[in-house]
């Protein structure tokens, strides 16, 4: 194991606004505008999503606060920033090893992904989807997945595209370029929702998203569907893995930590309810149901703007949100991963971003493997290569993790509640409430032990 070495050069948001804007970018991704949507269509419209901004507010605001207060506190990324403020003597870090894994996980599916919605910009802008058949457009992600040459063209524009940024910096790159991205999706979104809403027959989307059904609710299973709804709570903000911490590690004690955790977790919520205000009236308008998977994003999709008129600028304009939001993950997880380098390495960024890069894309090749010269691999009840690395992150890393920081942030043998609290309401705004010292103790763990227990019932046992 390399030795540990203090990185005492560390950069700090220029603004505000940045780091409110680079959090939630890190936040905001697929899982809001492409899972959020075909989650709601599969276990029943407003009733699912009642459960899901419940479990937002009574989960992710205190494990994102958590998250961000460890990182304050420490000045550190995820890799360092246990060693800091732990108890002497104590084994918290060793997490800090599987929290730095789960983000080296996390892309090495997510940037194939993220490639496949790059290619998709360039082919609907070019209007390979214009006047084709439904079959011609599900050939064409087939041709998609099926060609490895492709999907690794694409791959690699999305890490080099990434690194790239976070070269230029903190300041000039990470939060420059979060702000643009951010800013241009809210502008492109809600360019689509008006387009969305204005469909004829889009009133009958509306109503499916908006009017809770109950009874729908119980055919699919009350458990089932709250369980999914809290999974979709975590997988959304990417709690548990130290994504976020790294940014309360670059900013002040201006503010107190709640009151930002607000503000991103209410933007990250904003984008997927208007993802939902797009692809709900977009479906019912043309009589598809919004319960297609994954396929929703990269077939159902392109058939409805094929079937609207100029089709083919709102295919191209939606794609370009999809990158853009996808691009704004991406940005955040490198900018861990680089400081993760630098913190315990001593590497400068530069140094960090090179190393990285031909890591990522090394480590991202099974996963475009996956989906043709490796395709007959498969592990029981959990599917092929990125179906196996988004368990292990999904089901394991992003609970667990959110997990240990809740006991580490309350526990007396970790950094304490006291200590949490103090770092936590440190300058202006909304403090974390004393009184949730019961609940963040013992509530909030059993929470997600059972999140992580029922998720391997259901995914091994039924």
């Amino acid at each position: 194991m390399f030795p540990i070495m203090e990185n005492t050069n560390r950069e700090t948001f220029k603004s505000r606004i940045g780091f409110i804007m680079t959090s939630a970018g890190c936040a905001i991704g697929l899982g809001n505008v492409w899972r959020f949507p075909f989650i709601t269509g599969q276990y029943g419209g407003a009733a699912f999503v009642l459960f899901y901004l419940l479990f937002l507010i009574i989960l992710g605001i205190p494990v994102m606060t958590m998250e961000f207060a460890v990182g304050r506190a420490s000045g550190k990324s995820a890799s360092r920033s246990f060693h800091a403020i732990e108890p002497e003597g104590s084994k918290w870090h060793i997490y800090g090893h599987f929290a730095i894994a789960g983000n080296y996980i996390l892309m090495m599916f997510y940037t194939t992904v993220a490639g496949w919605i790059f290619s998709y910009v360039v082919k609907s802008a070019r209007g390979l989807f214009s006047g084709v058949t439904p079959e011609q457009v599900s050939t064409v992600f087939s041709n998609l997945t099926a060609n490895p040459g492709e999907q690794i063209f694409w791959m690699i524009v999305v890490v080099v595209l990434g690194f790239l940024i976070c070269l230029a910096g903190l300041k000039n790159g990470v939060e420059k370029v979060s702000t643009i991205l951010m800013t241009t999706l809210l502008v492109l979104m809600l360019i689509l929702v008006v387009r969305a809403v204005t469909l004829p027959g889009a009133g009958e989307g509306l109503k499916f998203y908006l009017k809770p059904d109950f009874k729908k609710m119980a055919e699919n299973g009350i458990g089932e569907v709250i369980f999914a709804a809290l999974g979709q709570s975590l997988f959304t903000l990417s709690l548990g893995i130290g994504s976020l911490a790294i940014f309360g590690s670059y900013i002040g004690k201006e503010k107190s930590l709640t009151g930002e955790s607000i503000i991103i977790i209410a933007l990250d919520t904003f984008v997927a309810l208007m993802a939902g205000f797009i692809i709900f009236p977009s479906c019912f308008s043309y009589g598809v149901y919004p319960d297609a998977g994954p396929g929703l994003l990269f077939v159902t999709l392109p058939n409805i703007f094929n079937s609207m008129p100029l089709g083919r600028l709102w295919g191209t304009i939606f794609f370009v949100f999809m990158a853009f939001a996808a691009l704004s993950t991406v940005i955040a997880v490198f900018e861990n991963i680089i400081a993760a380098g630098m913190d315990r390495q001593g590497w400068s960024r530069k140094k960090s971003v090179f190393i990285n890069m031909a890591l990522i894309i090394v480590l991202s090749i099974p996963c475009v493997l996956g989906f043709n010269v490796w395709s007959k691999f498969s592990i029981p009840k959990l599917g092929g290569v990125l179906d196996l690395e988004d368990f292990i992150v999904s089901n394991n890393l992003l609970p667990i993790g959110s997990f240990i920081y809740i006991l580490f942030c309350t526990s007396r043998y970790g950094w304490g509640f006291d200590n949490f609290l103090q770092e936590a309401n440190t300058g202006n705004g909304i403090k974390f409430p004393k009184v949730m010292r019961f609940y963040s103790k013992w509530i909030l763990p059993i929470i997600f032990i059972a999140v992580w227990t029922i998720g391997y019932i259901q995914k091994f046992f039924m």
